[in-house]
């Protein structure tokens, strides 16, 4: 028997946590180096502005129209809208925000850190509306 193939696995996809905007499911966590997620966003909700410390993620629109918000480089917020078959990549420091437009579905590859989030709506003069609040470095969880 060949004994490469002793650690495939297929694992079974599992909800994240509760999650205002939709649903966030692991797909598949690869330790200390990616997760696979799938990000559902409901029609006309969105995540928190925010960007990550250590978090680097890159995602694929599988359905949907999403408007991403992100900082252009110069302190300033800018709009793109992204639809099925576009890809996007966020480096920790990005700072961007996910709206859906339409029910969206995401899958996002990213390293997996998890609880890494800081939130940015007061730097850019917005209100904060709900969602998961800013964490510090060290509630950083890297699986």
């Amino acid at each position: 028997m060949n004994n490469k193939f002793k650690n495939v696995k297929f694992p079974k996809p599992k909800k994240v946590g509760k999650r205002d905007w939709g649903h966030e499911i692991l797909l598949t966590l690869i330790p200390k180096k990616i997760s696979l997620k799938k990000i559902i966003i409901k029609k006309g909700k969105k995540g928190g502005l925010q960007y990550h410390n250590k978090k680097n993620e890159c995602g694929y629109i599988e359905s949907g129209k999403l408007m991403v918000k992100f900082d252009n480089g110069k302190g300033k917020l800018i709009s793109k809208i992204l639809k099925k078959g576009d890809t996007f990549h966020f480096p920790p420091g990005a700072i961007h925000q996910e709206k859906a437009i339409t029910n969206c579905t995401i899958i996002e590859a990213s390293t997996p850190h998890f609880n890494d989030r800081v939130r940015v709506e007061k730097k850019y003069g917005l209100k904060s509306t709900g969602g998961l609040p800013s964490t510090s470095t060290k509630d950083i969880i890297f699986k």
